[in-house]
């Protein structure tokens, strides 16, 4: 028996095939582009997705143990607005998590105080919701025309079966969900002039939501099979990492940044601006502070400079107290804690000596300072977190983990094999969803190795967090 999990990332959709003790057996990933049309929009081309997923599903083919596979799992990035006319068309591009356009709709929204009760979080401009009112304002000729809004990766299902569904952890993302209840909520949809119709019916995501179609597993090579429910990128990666009980927790430094904490119970705290989901487990939540620019900060600075990542990060020395030069990696906005999609970033105090690699550790260190501020927010809801998975493509970078380690005050595990992160994680509720269960969720990833903070640097680390949040509150009223 082989398994598969597609995860579609912003940059790429990637594919795994794992066997039934959980190996990687094969994988491969296809790069996808983002549009920037103007400033604070961000959009991507469904059909993309579904050119990317045939050519990952024929690449896995060419491994002999794809002839056994029985499940293919989906997890994809969350909030996007993809809407749907009455034939299965795309109406427009979608609308990705980091489009923050539609932050005065947001704002109407999250002052009515029933989308805060009822699905658990403030409305961010990052979420669905709020992109599908800006759309039935500003371009109501498609909003009249839309017979379904799905999320990214079920709109990927809806290609690879036939099938509408999404499934918990990515719906509570749109901002119409009954996070409790994990069900849409009649009254938030009604708000926006939407009915639970034009919604996908819904499953958990370890259960099957439909079959690979049969002209596609003739395209493709991959046998017919059963498709995973699935997950929101970040709940398919904590269901990789084995973070699903109360207490356990990782730190994804990826495009965006994220700390991730699973816990056994639904515990609401929307004014700390603290994400609170399902898990895409039955009976589970999670909670996580969402920052929008992680590595997507440090490319930044590459493109600005003209050097690569890898190059402005090389030789960066041992972890050091932070200089005077700050840098608050705002490009594109903020979610935790400040829900603010209008700042945007800034560099303090350069001088004549701030080169590039000067440049590039404030960068590391204002990124790490947003962590701090995810974890200061998830403390106040009782949250507490220790010790964490360091997963994401910035995890590959010591210096930025150990800065990250002493910046937070807590101990990062970085897994030895590799970043397969989400894509593992569908792929083991593909396992589940085809067998009935057998998959071992809770267990984690090797160590490579574990990074404790610097109890020598944690005062000039805490000294230099206060400047942070005190330039933030100056530049916010500029």
């Amino acid at each position: 028996m082989t398994f598969i999990g597609l995860d579609l990332g912003t940059s790429s959709l990637k594919a795994i095939l794992m066997d039934a003790q959980q190996n990687i057996l094969s994988e491969h990933a296809v790069p996808l582009s983002v549009e920037r049309r103007q400033d604070g929009w961000s959009e991507q081309d469904p059909q993309s997705w579904c050119d990317a997923a045939i050519e990952a599903l024929s690449a896995l083919a060419a491994h002999p143990a794809c002839g056994e596979v029985m499940g293919i799992g989906l997890s994809g990035h969350m909030h996007g607005a993809t809407l749907i006319g009455a034939d299965d068309a795309p109406l427009r591009p979608c609308m990705l998590w980091n489009d923050t356009r539609s932050h005065v709709e947001a704002a109407g929204m999250d002052a009515d105080p029933q989308f805060r009760d009822i699905s658990g979080n403030i409305v961010f401009p990052g979420f669905t919701a709020p992109k599908v009112e800006w759309v039935r304002r500003n371009e109501p000729h498609v909003f009249d025309q839309t017979a379904k809004v799905l999320l990214p990766k079920d709109y990927l299902r809806r290609f690879l079966t036939g099938e509408y569904f999404s499934e918990m952890s990515d719906a509570a993302g749109t901002a119409w969900f009954d996070t409790g209840k994990r069900d849409w909520s009649d009254a938030l949809l009604s708000e926006c002039g939407l009915t639970r119709a034009q919604m996908p019916a819904l499953v958990e995501g370890s259960t099957p939501s439909g079959t690979l179609r049969k002209d596609l597993a003739a395209q493709t090579g991959v046998p017919q099979c059963t498709v995973a429910g699935g997950a929101g990128d970040n709940a398919a990666a904590a269901i990789g990492a084995g973070v699903v009980t109360e207490g356990s927790a990782f730190l994804s430094l990826g495009t965006s940044g994220v700390l991730f904490a699973a816990n056994a119970g639904y515990r609401p705290a929307p004014s700390s601006a603290v994400h609170t989901f399902c898990h895409a487990l039955p009976d589970t939540w999670h909670q996580m502070g969402v920052i929008l620019a992680a590595t997507d900060a440090l490319e930044w600075l590459a493109r600005l400079t003209g050097q690569s990542a890898a190059a402005l990060t090389r030789d960066l020395g041992v972890v050091r107290a932070p200089e005077k030069t700050l840098f608050l990696p705002y490009l594109g906005g903020e979610r935790t804690p400040h829900n603010d999609a209008q700042i945007r970033g800034q560099f303090l105090h350069l001088d004549h000596a701030t080169d590039a690699k000067a440049a590039a550790r404030a960068v590391l260190q204002g990124v790490s300072f947003a962590f701090a501020d995810c974890k200061d927010a998830l403390s106040a809801t009782g949250t507490k977190v220790t010790r964490a998975l360091a997963l994401g493509g910035g995890a590959k970078s010591d210096h930025w983990v150990a800065m990250l380690a002493t910046t937070l005050n807590i101990t990062l595990d970085v897994p030895r094999d590799g970043d397969f992160g989400a894509a593992l994680g569908a792929a083991r509720l593909a396992m589940m969803a085809s067998t009935g269960g057998g998959a071992d969720i809770a267990s984690q990833p090797p160590i490579s190795r574990s990074v404790d903070p610097d109890p020598a640097l944690h005062a000039a680390m805490a000294d230099a967090h206060a400047r942070y949040n005190h330039a933030y509150t100056l530049l916010k009223d500029l």
